[in-house]
């Protein structure tokens, strides 16, 4: 499972890339992908389908036969995002015979993590069909590229060809030594250690080259990567990955080490659950949604705070054979797992967790508390998860947030908002949490994917 795992993390530098990983797994397990603005009624929902938008995926596996008065829904939600350093959209900048990338700060990082590290980048570029593309870059955009990395264009436009001026999106990403944010020699803060000060504007901004900046440097490299002219480049989403692969880490290998942990182990532990379900339970819908924009409040047509999982899951109900009604109905009896990273006690700080709730690296899966609902959990569904961890035979765990410190939150709490459904907020203990190289248990993504398999096969 751990070395599964390792190669979804490769594979996705960005969300848009885990998403697409996502669902190359889940087609490859036979279900069917759709668009969302493909008709879902006339689909198999025992077989599954499942669909993609941007870094988001929703796929769902139903039973062969459900009464739509008895339809219900279990969801597991998990979140494809992870904190980083996001080019600006004239990023060329630089002084003193440096050239730099301008970026921007994308949610919650720990900035030290991300100095002096090599540097690839990735995500998507959109970019004109015409003919501004070489030869070589028309060999590129032929129909099944298309069909894999532009996931705007519906079997509709199978007519289009490339003469069409219409941009194009499509998935880059560079995994050579490109930037690197240098740290300030201790030579010259000499008070450094006694607490690092990082301003987001001034001190982030990483290094790319020598020389005389160009004021459109990266568009042309950008071309360059693409073998298009610089002008049919139109806009990008690109950001920073740490360029270290993912590896076992201590005596034993009984711990791992790689970025984007928070929340790729969970999207991995959802997908493979999804995948590894032999069959729904009578009357009911398996979901997996993996969202984008998690880290920055999922307020975005992609992010859990959009109608993307509710308008999913009443179309699911119509090619179920179920109305409004009895849609609704089937909201009310449902239950989601928001599965997100979890907090591990550290051993060098303490004193920085509630010392009656102390979750430990291999320890099981485990279920968040909050009763200012900063986690959706209640007795009720917390009873529900650890059934399940009962019926796959594996540990659980409980965590509750220091009082005197601040907590964070998940999908957890718009889900349960949004739809008015039962959730339950769990999550692999670990380390390092949003760090551009994070730390986990060996064990953990096993338990997790069991723990989410037993929960979706519960009847």
């Amino acid at each position: 499972m751990l070395d599964q795992l390792f190669e979804f993390i490769e594979a996705s530098p960005s969300p848009y890339h885990a998403a697409a990983a996502a669902l190359d797994r889940l087609v490859a397990s036979g279900l069917v992908e759709v668009g969302r603005d493909d008709p879902w009624n006339e689909l198999e929902p025992e077989i599954g389908w499942a669909t993609r938008d941007g870094g988001t995926v929703v796929a769902v596996r139903a039973a062969a036969h459900v009464d739509p008065d008895r339809l219900r829904f279990s969801v597991i939600g998990a979140h494809t995002d992870s904190p980083n350093l996001r080019l600006r959209p004239q990023p060329d900048s630089g002084a003193y015979d440096y050239r730099q990338l301008g970026v921007e700060v994308y949610g919650g990082v720990l900035l030290n993590s991300w100095l002096d590290r090599d540097l690839g980048l990735s995500g998507r570029v959109t970019v004109f069909n015409s003919d501004r593309l070489s030869d070589r870059s028309r060999s590129l955009f032929d129909d099944e590229y298309q069909h894999t990395h532009f996931p705007f264009w519906s079997d509709a436009d199978e007519d289009r060809t490339l003469t069409s001026t219409a941009p194009r999106t499509v998935l880059w990403r560079c995994d050579r030594a490109l930037l690197r944010v240098p740290q300030l020699a201790i030579h010259l803060d000499r008070e450094v250690n006694d607490g690092l000060k990082l301003d987001r504007q001034q001190h982030m901004t990483p290094v790319w080259g020598l020389g005389e900046p160009s004021a459109d440097g990266f568009r042309q490299f950008l071309a360059g990567e693409l073998d298009v002219e610089p002008d049919a480049v139109l806009a990008w989403d690109v950001m920073a990955h740490d360029l270290c692969p993912p590896a076992r880490l201590g005596r034993d290998g009984e711990m791992y080490a790689a970025g984007r942990i928070d929340n790729l182990a969970s999207c991995h532990a959802a997908v493979e659950a999804l995948v590894g379900l032999d069959a729904a339970p009578d009357d009911t819908a398996a979901v997996v949604v993996l969202f984008d924009h998690e880290e920055i409040g999922s307020d975005s047509a992609t992010g859990a705070g959009s109608p993307i999982l509710a308008d999913a899951l009443e179309r699911i109900a119509q090619s179920l054979g179920a109305d409004r009604e009895q849609y609704l109905r089937a909201v009310a009896r449902s239950l989601c797992v928001s599965a997100d990273g979890a907090h591990a006690v550290h051993p060098n700080y303490p004193e920085r967790h509630e010392p009656g709730h102390l979750p430990l690296l291999n320890g099981g899966p485990v279920i968040k508390t909050n009763v200012n609902v900063r986690y959706a959990t209640d007795a009720a569904t917390s009873a529900r998860f650890v059934s399940a961890c009962n019926a796959a035979g594996v540990p659980h765990q409980i965590y509750s947030h220091r009082g005197n410190l601040p907590c964070g939150s998940t999908i957890g709490p718009i889900t349960a908002s949004r739809l008015g459904m039962s959730v339950v907020d769990v999550g692999s203990p670990q380390l390092s949490m949003h760090s551009a190289r994070e730390l986990g248990g060996s064990d953990d993504p096993a338990l997790l994917t069991a723990a989410l398999g037993a929960f979706l096969a519960e009847s």
